[in-house]
């Protein structure tokens, strides 16, 4: 299987396609409600609808702008000739979509695909920015996503660019692997979120001495549970459609893919339960929620080729890891990150991708994909700093001190999320 040499699709391809992509913004809304549930009560309202608006505009934008330069898999782009050889850059397919109903139907299904994960992408670095992002800051990091980071990395690795060229010009495997979006998303939404948290600053009472950092628990674990059920029945028809569109799976492989989605789920979050009641005495629920999320993130890898117990297995790790690197990157690093999003994502979306290039059959394949890894820490970082810190300065990440204080809510949309409810301040503002 190759994504760099999509075949034609047959009706029933294309219906079975179609419809497992009509759940998947299951996964979109299993992440809102985390992000959600993990911030404070005063500001829930304000990121649901910021959760709304900034997957909208992501779309959309995409939708514009970003698809021609995404291109679809079978289309023209830049090319870029070295060492004799062609390599993609850039797509230079229509603006707005114009001629999508003559379009083929991989390419159709292509680009909804892409609606739903640049709308992922988006919205992992809004949970990070939770409690101090504005929604125009999390609006303007959606654009900037949707009209060239995202489409140029798609098509990189997706279309005919030169990641997923790399089997065909240097026999690496079948050039980078990433069926169901883990660096186009989660990857990239990750290194977004840490762009986001340098640039806004951690929330205000979060680290009042160096060395330290004080506790502010999410308002609402059973959103954050919830979401992670709802995630799942969309992570498994992501990870489905995924391998349908870029691997060119057959529909006899897809129970594989479904297998492995859950055990990555399974393995990762009975890791993080196992990690956290031996350091607290007792499971925590926030974490052991990241630790599910984070197996979904690393499935959306890897989970089309390995097999069962390397799925289990790889999961395993993630969720081991996932608790501890959140109390690393907080206790050590002074990284304010309300939703894990550094771990969940970032992190064990590159790990999902290194178990690919450990696990999938290919000779070359592993350096393939240290060649993706290594695009996305080099190339994809540096140039989303350099983007969003232009960004800060017409659209300022941060809210007033002000609009902190009193919550979100009240200071973006004038009303609380929960009326009824006596939401107390935070000590840190007493």
């Amino acid at each position: 299987m190759s994504q760099a040499a999509p075949m034609a699709m047959s009706e029933s391809g294309f219906a079975l396609a179609f419809g497992l992509l009509m759940l998947a913004p299951l996964a979109l809304a299993g992440v809102a409600l985390v992000n959600t549930g993990l911030g404070r009560s005063r500001s829930a309202a304000q990121s649901l609808l910021g959760s709304i608006s900034i997957a909208a505009a992501a779309i959309v934008m995409f939708a514009l702008v970003g698809a021609a330069l995404a291109a679809p898999a079978s289309g023209a782009g830049h090319m870029l000739t070295l060492g004799g050889k062609q390599w993609g850059w850039a797509g230079m397919g229509p603006l707005a979509l114009h001629g999508f109903s003559s379009m083929p139907a991989r390419t159709q299904l292509g680009d909804l695909f892409a609606f739903f994960a640049v709308a992922m992408a988006a919205l992992i670095p809004w949970g990070a920015g939770s409690d101090r992002l504005r929604t125009m800051a999390g609006l303007g990091v959606a654009v900037t996503l949707g009209v060239l980071v995202f489409p140029l990395l798609t098509f990189w690795i997706w279309g005919p660019g030169w990641l997923g060229q790399l089997g065909t010009n240097y026999g690496l495997g079948s050039g980078f692997l990433d069926p169901g979006g883990a660096a186009s998303s989660h990857v990239l939404g990750g290194l977004a979120a840490l762009v986001v948290i340098w640039l806004a600053g951690p929330r205000r009472g979060k680290f009042p001495r160096e060395g330290l950092s004080t506790a502010m628990p999410g308002h609402n674990a059973v959103y954050v549970l919830f979401g992670c059920m709802a995630a799942l029945i969309g992570w498994l028809a992501w990870n489905s459609a995924g391998a349908l569109l870029w691997l060119n799976a057959a529909p006899a492989d897809l129970p594989l893919t479904a297998v492995n989605t859950m055990l990555s789920a399974a393995g990762a979050m009975g890791a993080t339960m196992v990690v956290t009641r031996v350091r607290f005495g007792k499971p925590d629920a926030s974490l052991c929620a990241n630790g599910w999320m984070a197996g979904l993130v690393t499935s959306s890898a890897c989970a089309a080729v390995v097999t069962p117990f390397e799925a289990l297995l790889v999961g395993i790790v993630s969720g081991i890891a996932t608790p501890l690197l959140v109390e690393v990157l907080e206790l050590a690093l002074s990284l304010d990150d309300p939703t894990g999003a550094l771990s969940v994502h970032a992190v064990s979306g590159l790990w999902g991708l290194f178990a690919a290039g450990m696990f999938a059959h290919g000779r070359g394949q592993m350096m393939a994909q240290l060649m993706g890894i290594a695009t996305l820490l080099g190339l994809v970082l540096p140039s989303l700093y350099l983007l969003l810190a232009v960004l800060n300065r017409f659209v300022p990440f941060r809210v007033e001190a002000d609009g902190e204080r009193i919550g979100m809510d009240l200071h973006e949309l004038g009303g609380a999320a929960y009326p009824e409810f006596v939401v107390h301040r935070d000590e840190s503002y007493r």
